[in-house]
């Protein structure tokens, strides 16, 4: 049989099965009744001919020249280039290239090391599957903790992190070490003297020790509200109403010392605490607001009865200055004529009395009038 083998094509000869050679371009006669078949293939890429192991293959000179052969080992992972240009990651552990036209090659990187290296590019990474690493991103103000088979490593900062998975069981925890504010709303709270009120707390916080955190605390926010709770209705409950409207920021202030007391078991710092609101009962707001009104009627009164002394004073006093002086009477005198004259039309004065009697008795008989 006659077979005609291109430039660009490789030819497998086999007899009764059994790989004898490899032929390039050229014609070729086999005979199939003594046994003999060609398979050809295109000499470009993954070579597909893999009946026969790459070992077998490898005995013939021309096969060998014309291919590159890699095997990936254990605790490493291969990427495959082309002509020197990365082009896919190799998913298994056997390749057999043509090595005619184009150029094959696979580079190796090593798991070995958990910690993954900085040779490890971005084009690389986007062709690695996720089960091959693990990768923990730490933004500002942020603490990472990492765990190897569940026993914790050193303590990240700022950062991204990624380590390879062939070795250990990888887990990764990040805390937001920046202050938050926890509030507590409508605290309902017994007063010294039996009255129910109801309180908003304000809290800011953050924690300072993640590494302690972690291995000790399960829920912050829910440990830090009842924590809160109960210092509030503990020192909140030796006050009457009226001194805990009075004391409200020495209050705040005993709370804050409290909780920097007991700060410790929560891993955290308190930056500061305090009462926002007091929310009283219905009735007992109409029963301040009267007390208030009264309050402010009493204080409006005195002022008043204040101003009319003084006032009386200011007259008694403008009194005796006129008696005394007669030029500043003269000028009352000029005074009193320059108002009424602003609303009179025409007044007549005759010399018999003084101008001061004459608008006075004037102004008598106009009230009169």
């Amino acid at each position: 049989m006659k077979y005609i083998i291109s430039d660009s094509e490789a030819g497998f000869v086999v007899k009764n099965g059994i790989f004898e050679k490899m032929i390039t371009s050229g014609t070729y006669h086999f005979s199939k009744i003594q046994g003999y078949d060609v398979v050809v293939e295109e000499m470009t890429g993954e070579m597909d001919y893999l009946e026969t192991p790459y070992q077998v293959l490898a005995k013939d000179a021309a096969f060998l020249d014309s291919t590159v052969h890699m095997e990936i080992p254990d605790g490493s992972i291969g990427f495959i280039y082309v002509n020197g240009k990365l082009t896919s990651f190799a998913n298994r552990k056997e390749y057999t290239f043509w090595n005619v036209f184009d150029k094959y090659e696979i580079r190796l990187v090593s798991m070995e090391e958990t910690v993954m290296g900085a040779g490890v590019s971005k084009q690389m990474l986007s062709l690695i599957p996720g089960k091959y690493y693990k990768e923990m991103l730490v933004g500002e103000g942020e603490t990472g903790l990492v765990y190897f088979d569940n026993v914790m490593q050193k303590p990240l900062s700022k950062g991204v992190y990624r380590f390879w998975t062939y070795h250990h069981n990888i887990s990764c925890r990040v805390f937001d070490m920046k202050q938050k504010e926890l509030d507590i709303v409508g605290q309902e709270i017994l007063t010294k003297d039996k009255i129910g009120i109801r309180m908003n707390v304000a809290c800011i916080y953050k924690i300072h020790d993640a590494v302690e955190y972690a291995s000790t605390i399960a829920d912050l926010q829910g440990q830090l509200y009842v924590a809160v709770q109960l210092a509030i209705r503990e020192i909140v409950g030796n006050y009457k109403l009226d001194e805990i409207l009075e004391a409200k920021e020495r209050i705040s202030g005993e709370l804050y010392k409290v909780l920097k007391v007991r700060e410790k078991m929560f891993c955290v710092d308190f930056l500061t605490a305090g009462i926002k609101d007091i929310i009283l009962p219905g009735e007992i707001r109409a029963i301040m607001n009267s007390v208030l009104v009264a309050e402010k009627t009493a204080q409006a009164n005195v002022i008043s009865r204040r101003e009319e002394v003084a006032s009386t004073r200011s007259l008694l006093n403008t009194a005796k200055l006129m008696d005394e002086n007669k030029t500043l009477y003269k000028l009352k005198e000029l005074e009193y004529l320059e108002r009424i004259c602003e609303k009179v039309g025409e007044i007549s004065v005759n010399g018999n009395a003084g101008i001061v009697e004459q608008l006075g008795k004037m102004m008598g008989t106009g009230q009169a009038g």
